[in-house]
């Protein structure tokens, strides 16, 4: 495969390898099938940048597990984190359309409904990294906000898009404690 958006990216220490990332987030590579379906049930359009990234490895937990922010979260005054990146799909607990995936958290936790969530958190569902379409359309390129429960969802703008979100993150280690 070609790559579009990542081909001068570096994976290295990118992804975090573990029997947890196995059984509950990494999908089998989605085809052009899976993609079309899980659009058709989310209602939008997915990032092309996603669905590559998607075809390098369909979910997982991250060691880059970090993204700055220009203000405060409940989770940190300089930056947020994930714990992992939701694959294409329905079978892994954590994929975008699994058990505890998008639709889940609009549902039964009450985020906004203005896109796909992508990322959960260390917080254990009470943040969430959203592929934000309010501003593009269902069909458009979305931003990427962290949603805030805690601060009645209060969104935090991150990235202007998946691309640049995923190429934005690092390490708690450039951060203060």
């Amino acid at each position: 495969m070609e790559l579009q958006f990542f081909k001068d990216f570096d994976f290295t220490d990118f992804w975090y390898e573990s029997t947890y990332s196995q059984r509950d987030y990494i999908e089998e590579f989605p085809d052009d099938e899976i993609i079309t379906s899980v659009e058709e049930e989310l209602g939008y359009k997915l990032p092309a940048s996603y669905i590559e990234l998607m075809r390098i490895q369909n979910g997982g937990l991250v060691e880059k597990d970090c993204f700055p922010t220009g203000e405060g979260t409940s989770w940190a005054h300089d930056h947020v984190a994930i714990t992992g990146i939701m694959g294409i799909g329905r079978q892994k607990t954590y994929s975008i359309c699994g058990e505890l995936g998008s639709r889940f958290m609009i549902e039964k936790w009450g985020y906004p409904d203005d896109g796909i969530y992508i990322c959960d958190c260390p917080s254990a569902g009470h943040d969430m990294i959203l592929l934000d379409y309010s501003k593009c359309g269902k069909y458009g390129e979305p931003e990427v906000v962290h949603v805030d429960q805690e601060y009645d969802y209060k969104k935090t703008f991150l990235a202007k898009d998946f691309e640049t979100f995923i190429k934005g993150l690092t390490t708690d280690d450039d951060f203060e404690d």
